[in-house]
């Protein structure tokens, strides 16, 4: 398992929980505006050595009665082979599990509701659900990644668990008429808007990486 770091308590990433999060190391995507290019960028993060899985689930362990929920981000945690056995050896200790995805692989996620290993999704909308906006925003031209996105989507609301799906206001990029179709496509969802954080990013290291 390539985790890259972990918090050991957070009030902000599962609404009303407590929680800690761990981040997984490597992402399919090349969003410009993303605030974790350690996590993101082969380039950046070569050489640096992951956190064993024995030392995360050692805390965790140890802080049993202080917590009250595990979220896995990224990064994208679902290009993790060994996910489920993570997840599993999480919620053996009684923690329910939260992931943040962007959706690109739905046989993962449909694996993980199915298998009760997922309490809550939380998925990123980038932008239109089209081709050539996914493009601009992520930097994967791929037309199967429409058809994966629409499929998780739908997967994800199917689900019966909690979940929300979420969209960052790039400002050259998300127009009024981006931002009313994705309000009214979601308008009847748990559905929220995220302001654009300035800071590094992984345009910024792109060119240095």
């Amino acid at each position: 398992m390539k985790i890259a770091s972990y918090i050991r308590q957070s009030f902000i990433d599962w609404p009303g929980k407590t929680c800690a999060v761990i981040f997984t190391r490597g992402c399919n995507f090349r969003c410009g505006y993303c605030h974790n290019p350690s996590l993101v960028l082969p380039s950046y993060y070569k050489g640096q050595t992951n956190i064993a899985q024995e030392e995360v689930l050692q805390f965790l362990n140890d802080r049993k009665g202080w917590l009250d929920g595990v979220v896995i981000s990224g990064g994208e945690p679902t290009l993790q082979p060994d996910l489920p056995e993570l997840i599993q050896s999480i919620k053996e200790m009684g923690y329910p599990v939260k992931i943040d995805t962007n959706g690109s692989r739905p046989a993962i996620i449909e694996d993980l509701i199915r298998n009760q290993l997922v309490d809550y999704i939380a998925m990123d909308i980038k932008t239109l659900i089209n081709r050539k906006c996914y493009y601009q925003v992520t930097g994967v031209n791929n037309a199967d990644l429409m058809i994966q996105i629409k499929q998780s989507i739908e997967i994800i609301r199917q689900s019966g668990i909690p979940f929300q799906f979420r969209t960052t206001i790039l400002p050259d990029h998300h127009s009024p008429y981006i931002i009313n179709r994705l309000k009214n496509q979601f308008a009847y969802e748990n559905y929220v808007l995220q302001e654009f954080r300035e800071g590094e990013t992984v345009d910024a290291l792109s060119s240095v990486y």
